[in-house]
């Protein structure tokens, strides 16, 4: 406990309160957009409401070409991002290896601030996590879509639903919920590349830092709640 606390305090302190807020911002954001979606639109929301719907137009095709064809392009985008997610980890952990070269070179940088190979290493390790943890993000949502596109090669055919009785809403509801887990997951992940360019600021000094991670933030409410896109949705659905 000694031992840390001792490397603890070679750590200004302006560098904790840029991390705390940091942590707490994300934290925070996370919670408020979940709790908010179930009581105002967003565009996670908007978005479950077309999955719904397009998982119950499912339950009338016998031909679900289209359908899987749709949720191979879904499917694409979070293993683009998890491609390139490890080719960015194994580029941090290079630069950990070489820190001491690398923080020579970002000290040249206009107003990079000067800091010691300690906490130079620390805002690596961080962006490291960052990425190590959006990857686990983008690969789970490549499986949550898998097990989406298993669901609409089960359903049963459009007459079916009808001989036998079948509940459409209730297939709809269920496929439509875990298509739209994996877009969740998937936001997960972009939100945490989002917030690494809140980290680099860090590079510069921790007040840009702190500034960064509000903005980042504040970028991110305007589109999951108020942008254009979320308006086009919400017509969509005063029209039905």
């Amino acid at each position: 406990m000694d031992k840390f606390l001792a490397i603890a305090g070679l750590i200004p302190a302006v560098d904790w309160l840029a991390l705390l807020l940091f942590f707490a911002a994300w934290l925070a954001y996370a919670v408020f957009a979940k709790r908010k979606a179930r009581f105002e639109g967003s565009l996670l929301a908007a978005t479950n409401r077309e999955r719904r719907r397009w998982m119950l137009q499912v339950t009338y095709r016998d031909v679900r070409v289209i359908d899987g064809v749709v949720m191979q392009n879904l499917s694409s985008s979070p293993s683009f991002f998890a491609s390139t997610t490890i080719l960015i980890i194994g580029g941090l952990l290079a630069m950990l290896g070489a820190s001491e070269k690398a923080s020579e070179l970002v000290s040249d940088l206009p107003f990079a601030a000067r800091t010691t190979n300690l906490v130079f290493d620390l805002k690596l390790a961080l962006l490291a996590s960052i990425f190590v943890y959006a990857f686990f993000r983008f690969t789970w949502s490549m499986r949550q879509y898998t097990f989406g596109a298993l669901l609409v090669a089960a359903a049963p055919s459009a007459e079916r639903f009808i001989s036998e009785g079948l509940c459409r809403e209730d297939f709809a509801d269920r496929a439509g919920r875990l298509v739209g887990m994996a877009a969740e997951t998937f936001n997960d992940g972009l939100r945490a590349y989002y917030l690494a360019f809140a980290v680099v600021a860090w590079f510069f000094s921790p007040w840009a830092f702190m500034f960064s991670t509000l903005g980042v933030i504040y970028v991110l409410y305007q589109r999951e709640f108020r942008s254009e896109v979320l308006d086009v949705l919400q017509e969509r659905k005063s029209d039905d």
